[in-house]
């Protein structure tokens, strides 16, 4: 019985052609007037994203300066705002940005004698912004930032030394308070409750607990782990930690390299768990990656945007992916550069070095690494009185096995489907968004 409802099921999504595509492309912005980099013919760089005002905001630098564009309706998006980088022109490469308590933090890693450090108070978006902070009497030039959130500390990467810390407990007045120098070049960092993760390029892996900074002291830090032989050991690029703090994606930044998956859970004992490419070819290179969720989502350079499903992280499952590079060649550093997956609606902000900013609608496949028995967006299954529906979907459809509609909802309010007459047995659901298309079909028990 139970294999011919499984048959039953897989028939019944055939014949309602549920195939989607792994992406879908929203939005997509490139003006062909800037110049790019003398180094790697770069016009953009990194993307980065957030919500103000009821406003979904994507930020995308290039060898200008840092443009702002309202992605609320994507396929109506517009640019609303532009600030000029303090270095311009074709020696910028590099820009980082962060946001905290309404502000925008803007550096670039070029322009030793030009560059500043940016803050722009960005709360009137999407009408405008103002530039409240644009000096170099804290530093110049910084390679990334990271600002921990919940401490109000900003990690300026690459900058004054290794890495400079600076308290934002006055948002637009940044106080240095320590220099971390205990590596020649930490790369890039993520830090949560003052724990840092540094990718130390040639120096590998390191963990570092900062929090004694708050306390005063002869004690400014403690090293909690350092890991530097792993395979495919390169330049320590970039990393991500999952929100449960037990696994981090590792990037070296070397072509031909894999990304790690490892566990963190035990600071004396980090494994790799599994490793991951595109798939695409054997001088692929990932760049930037962020974890959200289930999901860990790669700019992978020449490949594109990259997701995978790391719900078991020793077994990741790439999942969707969307090419914003179409030469074939593999030389240097081209193509995606950054990805941001957390704005409100789901919809994905991708960087390409060379073609400019991307929104993309990446839904899961039904037949994703959680099998036909564990549905991505929908929980608990079995369910008895109601079950819950990811925040994604507006509207939903049920369907009994034979292929007749049982009901259809409107839910963008709580989210919760309640069965009401509908009797135990095997469902089968369709979510649909705002724009009425098709983001993920499956069975629901009711018991």
């Amino acid at each position: 019985m139970k294999n011919l409802i499984l048959t039953l099921t897989t028939c019944f999504l055939s014949i309602l052609s549920f195939s989607q595509l792994n992406s879908t492309l929203l939005f997509h912005w490139n003006d062909t007037t800037i110049i790019g980099s003398a180094a790697y013919d770069n016009a953009y760089n990194e993307c980065w994203g957030f919500e103000v005002n009821n406003t979904e905001i994507a930020v995308i630098g290039s060898t200008e300066g840092t443009h702002f564009f309202n992605v609320t309706d994507p396929q109506n998006s517009t640019e609303v705002a532009f600030v000029a980088g303090a270095y311009t022109g074709s020696g910028v490469v590099h820009r980082d940005y962060h946001d905290y308590q309404g502000y925008l933090y803007i550096v670039c890693d070029e322009g030793w004698s030009t560059s500043t450090l940016q803050i722009v108070d960005i709360s009137n978006l999407p009408t405008s912004v103002n530039v409240v902070y644009d000096s170099d009497s804290l530093f110049n030039t910084s390679h990334n930032i990271f600002i921990d959130t919940a401490t109000s500390k900003l990690y300026a990467c690459a900058s004054n030394s290794a890495m400079d810390i600076y308290s934002l407990d006055t948002p637009t007045l940044p106080n240095l308070i320590y220099s971390y120098t205990d590596v020649g070049h930490v790369h890039d960092a993520y830090v949560r409750n003052d724990t840092a993760y540094l990718n130390c390029g040639n120096d590998g892996f390191r963990i570092i607990d900062f929090h004694y900074l708050d306390l005063g002291g002869g004690m400014a830090w403690d090293e909690l782990a350092s890991f530097t032989s792993y395979p495919d050991a390169g330049y320590n690029h970039s990393g991500w930690l999952s929100d449960d703090g037990t696994i981090y994606a590792m990037q070296d930044e070397n072509h031909g390299y894999d990304v790690k998956i490892i566990d963190v859970s035990d600071l004396n004992n980090i494994t790799v768990l599994s490793t991951l490419n595109s798939g695409e070819n054997a001088q692929s290179m990932a760049h930037n990656g962020i974890i959200k969720g289930d999901f860990l989502y790669l700019a992978y350079y020449h490949d594109g945007l990259r997701v995978f499903d790391i719900s078991d992280p020793s077994n990741p499952i790439q999942i969707c992916n969307y090419d914003t590079y179409s030469p074939s060649s593999y030389n240097s550093y081209k193509g995606a550069w950054g990805v941001y997956p957390y704005l409100p609606s789901g919809n994905i902000i991708v960087s390409d070095m060379q073609s400019g900013l991307y929104v993309l609608d990446c839904t899961v496949p039904v037949n994703s690494v959680k099998n036909i028995n564990q549905n991505l967006n929908i929980y608990p299954n079995p369910a008895k009185d109601y079950f819950n529906v990811n925040k994604k979907a507006n509207r939903i459809e049920i369907y009994d096995i034979s292929g007749r509609k049982i009901t259809q909802k409107i839910i963008e309010i709580e989210h919760k489907f309640y069965r009401e007459d509908i009797v135990n047995g095997l469902y089968i659901y369709r979510l649909f968004n705002k724009r009425d298309l098709e983001i993920e079909n499956g069975k629901i028990i009711f018991e």
